[in-house]
């Protein structure tokens, strides 16, 4: 049996890792689909797909876990009536998808697929938006992921970029009239 685990995986963390462990006991293959694949570069998704990717693998290792499990990626095409046929023309087919998300829920259902709710592990604690809030605050967020994803987040400066996309340009008003004007003279 096949299951898929969905997740934007931003970053990928202790708490997926639990889950992915979880839903190994119960199916003999995972595909993992990394979700909002076209999104990166932002405050809430900061990391490329491609960079999302190498996280997971880099977690999974080369044990029996990694063996088992097929990463792959899905950009949105912001349909939610499409979505899951569009998801199933994408990725290798599934027999059950494990998900917590009211709408992935509804959506799989309403198209007869079986969905399983995996359990939760430390959401408080594990959660991409706690994670990215204390990496842009100089928190201590290596301990909520990997070590493997902690080492290649350092390695592409994705604290750095984090905090980058994440400023606002109001602040530097100064700045925007100056090149504003500099502009007009052109």
């Amino acid at each position: 049996m096949r299951g898929i685990y969905i997740g934007r995986f931003q970053p990928y963390h202790l708490g997926h890792q639990a889950v992915l462990e979880e839903i190994a006991r119960e199916v003999d293959e995972i595909v993992i689909v990394i979700g909002s694949a076209q999104e990166s570069h932002g405050p809430e998704n900061p990391f490329t797909s491609g960079e999302r990717m190498e996280m997971i693998y880099a977690a999974l290792g080369k044990g029996e876990l990694r063996k088992r499990c097929i990463v792959t990626t899905l950009q949105d095409i912001n349909r939610n009536s499409l979505w899951v046929s569009h998801l199933q023309s994408m990725v290798p087919c599934f027999d059950l998808v494990y998900s917590n998300n009211p709408l992935v829920i509804r959506l799989f259902s309403e198209a007869g697929v079986m969905v399983k709710k995996p359990p939760l592990y430390q959401r408080d604690v594990y959660s991409g938006s706690a994670i990215r809030a204390l990496m842009r605050e100089g928190g201590d967020w290596e301990k909520l992921v990997p070590p493997a994803v902690a080492g290649f987040i350092q390695e592409i400066n994705g604290v750095e970029r984090l905090c980058q996309v994440s400023k606002s340009d109001s602040a530097s008003s100064a700045d925007s009239a100056m090149h504003s004007s500099k502009e007009t003279d052109f």
